[in-house]
């Protein structure tokens, strides 16, 4: 089935268009060679063939829910299902996962084992018949540098919040390009992997962690349209520490191709969404619940959900004949003592070491509890290589062996520490059930679900069986799960006093606040397992894309800028061409042009115009069934000066407040309350926070105050522009002006003010003089432009508030949504766009001149 992303705009008229798609395979030079664009790479081995008649999810991970085997003397593998992987779990949230035989859900991702090539294609093809799963064989070299080198050194640690200032600190690596390079040849692999399974146009595809941050990029890129969802489990760290990686942009433009963003925690996204206004200039909106970022076109849906835990398999493990003989024995071994339980990744963030100097303290304050407390601390097998994995292990191993000599006695730990592997599911269940407390305190964790883990487990604890259930929660607030577990003790993990002052108060708690707590606990973990937040990603990735197909999409910029524009199905690039078809026919034309932003780049410095334009601009006022106009926010003894050599212009200052119909003519001022007594109020408030907004500044016009804020911190300036909209609207609430927020600017008008008007009541004086317009041509780049383009279009509710007029071209400045029906690139594009219809209005003796120079600057 083809699919319906195409690879040009123009292609999309009203005619049916060519069925071409965008090439399969994106190459970055220097990255991958080229030469496997018109063929699958080597590492394909045994693609499924994709199923257009069904809507299938495709779930990308890093690595593939399995768990591999090899006989040691047949030398044959064979594979199972991971259970605990949260990839197999999710399955259950999603149409059709439940069955792990079903097609409806298809993974893709490497195997932990390595596999020699030569059994590729075979170890491929069983995946693919038997579990529906899509391996990704990454060459060794490629993997090193990808999974051990830029993810664990580099990417992980700074999304943590661990800056590389030194290459030998703690194990970090500093920004490396060839590192760099491998992280996208691995995520273009995984590309390569999804294309050859996927049909674009009904699966759902769900990419999900830090591994594959590129992917999105290198997807969008060879479908537009594909429905495109990633999750972060990661945290996502503040503006200040992301903005340190020197690949910043690519990687924020690269997760802004996707349709669905998840994160676990407001903090998260909030981050992310600072980052993506301190540094691309996005600003987001949230509507009826969700938040979404406009994006060239496309609105990118930013949810927040923390993942749930598999209650079932969780159930299962408890009820287990294993589980219930561990618990018995843990019950009798720890008789008469209190327990409490760590579970942690031996890696630098989950403070192991200050949870031990946590018990030193409480031990130290609380000799009472000497020989009966006891911290069991399972310490699972750390993800990744290096000197700081082993600086870890020598200090929680020291620090125990001191603790214990300290205050141990014969049949005595205070510390139990279990590294001796990984531990199987049944004994850390069993630990769950038997612990009267759990200590979770990492500096830093995307989310960590061993709280959720452990409260489920108490609630089916056969050591509570026949009990009222009670568990406690010590909880670093620096971790994911933390907002969700409301009745936990959440501490500061690197207060070490008040993690054993957190200790003790679980301890000693009563015990109907211990039930009160594991009942709340409880309620909210058993109503948002796996399966509830599977399902809601995927009813909001639906969502999200479910109008792909109304929009026209189409792709622009190179290598990880790559982005898509997509925009209505009537919106399109005004060409020279067709403009100045319609433009010779006609006999009364009028055009409306905006300033700054349209014929005045907004970054420039000197606002002057350049003699281009004013060449340009004469020319045009030169031919007789012209009326040119500059409609702007100006002042007009600004736009006056500049403009002083264009005797046949008009101009429209103040967004319409003033206006005159060439230099000769006096300044007409609207029929609108001339008393701006309103000022005295306004200008004091607007000064205050100037003051306190550093960068911001007020402008005086004569008929309006404007507070501009481009200059001030981003998201200062935007919360201090909210509060003085409030602050405005209140104390002129009795006024006749209107406050309105801008682009980067906050501005109070006289109410009846807009360029709606202005070009109301410019079309009007038209006809009473006998020269209606038949060409309207109307520019500009800005919210106030909005108004014009309603007023000589209507909208989707009302009719154009002028006549009928044969040819309206409508035209905002960049790619963007808005109520014009044309769009052009940007200034450069204004201008040349002029300068042909200059061109085209030129006298005989200069015409041919212009469209010399009109056709060199194409």
């Amino acid at each position: 089935m083809p699919s319906r992303s195409y690879t040009d705009l123009l292609h999309l008229t009203a005619t049916p268009p060519p069925l071409a798609r965008l090439p399969r395979v994106m190459t970055f030079p220097g990255i991958l060679a080229d030469a496997y664009l018109d063929e699958p790479p080597p590492f394909s081995a045994g693609p499924l063939s994709p199923c257009p008649m069904k809507e299938r999810r495709i779930i990308v991970t890093n690595h593939l829910p399995l768990r591999s085997a090899r006989d040691p003397i047949s030398g044959q593998w064979s594979f199972s299902w991971d259970l605990d992987a949260l990839a197999f779990q999710l399955r259950s949230g999603l149409p059709g996962g439940s069955s792990s035989s079903s097609s409806d859900v298809i993974h893709v991702g490497t195997l932990r084992a390595e596999i020699d090539q030569a059994d590729q294609d075979e170890v491929a093809q069983i995946l693919s018949h038997k579990f529906h799963c899509v391996p990704v064989f990454l060459p060794p070299d490629i993997h090193q540098k990808f999974y051990h080198g830029f993810c664990k050194h580099y990417l992980w640690p700074l999304l943590h919040y661990l800056l590389p200032f030194s290459p030998a600190l703690q194990g970090g690596l500093r920004f490396d390009r060839h590192l760099w390079l491998a992280y996208l040849s691995a995520n273009k692999l995984f590309a390569d992997r999804v294309m050859q399974v996927v049909s674009p146009d009904d699966d759902f595809v769900w990419a999900n962690d830090y591994h594959l941050l590129a992917l999105p990029t290198f997807l969008r890129k060879r479908c537009p349209r594909i429905k495109l969802g990633f999750f972060l489990h990661s945290s996502f760290p503040s503006s200040e520490i992301f903005g340190t990686i020197p690949v910043r942009e690519e990687l924020l433009r690269a997760i802004l191709n996707t349709d669905l963003l998840g994160f676990h925690t407001f903090d998260y996204a909030r981050h992310f969404l600072s980052c993506c206004s301190r540094l691309l200039g996005l600003h987001y909106e949230s509507k009826r619940g969700y938040i979404g970022l406009e994006y060239y076109g496309r609105t990118v849906t930013v949810k927040i959900l923390p993942v749930g835990v598999d209650m079932g398999q969780l159930e299962a493990a408890i009820s287990s004949p294993e589980s219930q003989s561990k618990v018995r024995e843990l019950m009798i071994s720890f008789k008469d003592r209190i327990l409490l339980l760590g579970v942690d990744d031996m890696d630098i963030f989950k403070g192991i070491s200050l949870k031990f100097l946590a018990m030193e303290q409480l031990l130290e304050d609380n000799p009472r509890l000497r020989g009966r407390v006891v911290l069991v601390q399972i310490a699972n097998p750390a993800r990744s290589q290096g000197k700081d994995i082993q600086e870890v292990q020598e200090e929680t191993n020291s620090l125990a062996r001191r603790i214990n000599e300290k205050y141990g006695s014969f049949g005595y730990n205070p510390i139990i520490l279990l590294d001796g592997g990984p531990l199987p599911t049944f004994e850390k269940v069993a630990y769950y059930a038997v612990a009267e407390c759990c200590v979770v305190n990492p500096v830093r964790d995307g989310m960590n679900l061993v709280p959720y883990e452990y409260t489920i487990c108490r609630q089916w604890s056969p050591a509570l069986e026949n009990l009222p259930k009670k568990s406690v929660i010590v909880v670093s607030e620096f971790i994911g799960c933390s907002p969700s577990l409301s009745g936990a003790i959440r501490v500061n993990p690197w207060n070490v006093e008040a993690v054993s002052e957190a200790m003790n108060l679980a301890i000693t708690m009563p015990e109907s606040e211990k039930q009160l707590r594991h009942d709340k606990h409880y309620k909210y973990v058993s109503s948002h397992d796996v399966a509830y937040w599977a399902r809601s990603f995927d009813q909001d990735l639906q969502r999200a894309c479910k109008d792909h197909f109304t929009k026209r999409c189409w792709g622009i910029g190179f290598g990880l800028s790559f982005r898509v524009v997509a925009l209505g199905p009537s919106f399109r690039k005004l060409s020279v061409e067709h403009l100045v078809s319609a433009y010779r026919k006609t006999s009364s034309r009028l055009i409306l042009l905006d300033y700054d932003g349209t014929m005045m780049p907004q970054s420039s410095t000197d606002k002057t115009p350049s003699k281009k334009v004013i060449d340009i601009l004469n020319d045009l006022c030169s031919d007789e069934k012209n009326v040119v106009f500059v409609v702007s926010g100006r002042g007009k003894d600004s736009l006056s000066r500049w403009f002083e050599s264009c005797a046949k212009l008009g101009i429209s200052a103040e967004h319409g407040y003033y206006t005159r119909w060439c230099q000769n003519s006096p300044w007409e001022s609207c029929n609108v309350a001339s008393d701006f007594e309103w000022k005295r109020i306004a200008e004091p408030v607007m000064r205050h926070y100037a003051e306190a907004t550093d960068g911001s500044y007020i402008e005086h016009k004569e008929t309006a105050l404007v507070w501009h804020h481009q200059e001030a911190d981003p998201d200062f300036g935007s919360c201090q522009a909210k509060e003085l909209l409030d602050h405005l609207e209140n104390v002129l609430a009795n006024e006749p002006v209107v406050v309105k927020r801008g682009q980067h600017i906050l501005e109070v008008t006289p109410q009846g003010i807009s360029k709606g008007i202005v070009v109301k009541n410019l079309i009007s004086t038209m006809q009473s003089r006998g020269k209606p317009p038949d060409f309207v041509l109307c520019i500009g780049d800005d919210r106030s432009d909005e108004d014009m383009f309603e007023t000589i279009l209507g909208s989707p509710t009302t009719e154009p508030s002028v006549p009928a007029i044969s040819d309206v071209f409508a035209c905002t400045v960049g790619k963007k949504p808005s109520k014009a029906k044309y769009y052009l690139d940007d200034t450069v594009d204004v201008i040349s766009l002029l300068e042909g219809i200059a061109a085209a209005s030129a006298q005989p003796a200069r015409r041919s001149l212009l469209q010399v120079s009109f056709e060199g600057s194409l």
